[in-house]
């Protein structure tokens, strides 16, 4: 029975050395030092549309949710229209990880400290169930793009991201030829696509239902322990 042991103590050790310099105690319920979060987490009850499943604990506000499901946020005037008109279930998952991004409070795990002049904490690696991953590249492998990682790089000149010169428009599918491609390069690493499966515990749900409790709360705790190498 040892060997069905080897999966779970490789992710332990693995989570061991990927930690952050944070202390244990910082590691659960909290929000990252960045551009829109605020300093702790709390209720939100009128969190708009795709980020209402944080309301009863969120890291965003109601401002935020709002600006998230626009076109062109205010928030950082990115255009996911930036090659012709994304299509609405790609613009769906992309506006569902934002909200996970500004909302979730069960990111501490990840978190790690950058030098940005728009945030100083950033999340790394963070394990996105694979039924998360590979839906969100089903519903984008058909839209356009001209980059593979979306958080540098960009023509800003016109105060809005547009393809920089020298880059060419293709379909997600080309720029990013797998699931994991697509969520492990997209946003610089921030997420590492799992093998795990979503009620596992071990891997971040982009998608829950509220009424069901939020999945990620057990999920944070999991890893949190396995970095202070506190045993159950």
């Amino acid at each position: 029975m040892a060997w069905k042991l080897t999966p779970l103590l490789l992710l332990v050790a693995w989570v061991a050395a990927t930690s952050s310099a944070r202390d244990r105690t910082d590691l659960l319920n909290v929000c990252m030092d960045a551009k829109y979060h605020k300093t702790k987490p709390g209720p939100e009850d009128k969190l708009h549309g795709q980020c209402s499943p944080w309301r009863k604990n969120a890291c965003c506000s109601v401002n935020t949710s709002q600006e998230l499901h626009k076109d062109i946020s205010r928030l950082y005037n990115f255009n996911w229209d930036h090659c012709g008109k994304m299509e609405p279930d790609c613009k769906r998952h992309f506006i569902q990880d934002n909200c996970l991004y500004e909302c979730s409070p069960n990111v501490g795990p990840w978190i790690k400290q950058v030098n940005q002049r728009w945030r100083k904490e950033r999340f790394l690696d963070v394990p996105l169930c694979k039924e998360d991953c590979q839906s969100w590249w089903e519903a984008c492998r058909t839209s356009y793009t001209c980059k593979t990682n979306w958080h540098r790089g960009w023509d800003w000149t016109s105060g809005v991201n547009k393809c920089p010169v020298g880059t060419t428009c293709h379909t997600f599918e080309f720029y990013f030829p797998t699931p994991a491609d697509l969520c492990e390069r997209l946003w610089s690493h921030s997420y590492k696509a799992s093998n795990y499966s979503r009620g596992s515990g071990r891997c971040i749900q982009m998608w829950f239902d509220p009424a069901q409790g939020n999945p990620n709360e057990e999920v944070a705790r999991f890893y949190a322990k396995a970095m202070s190498g506190v045993e159950e």
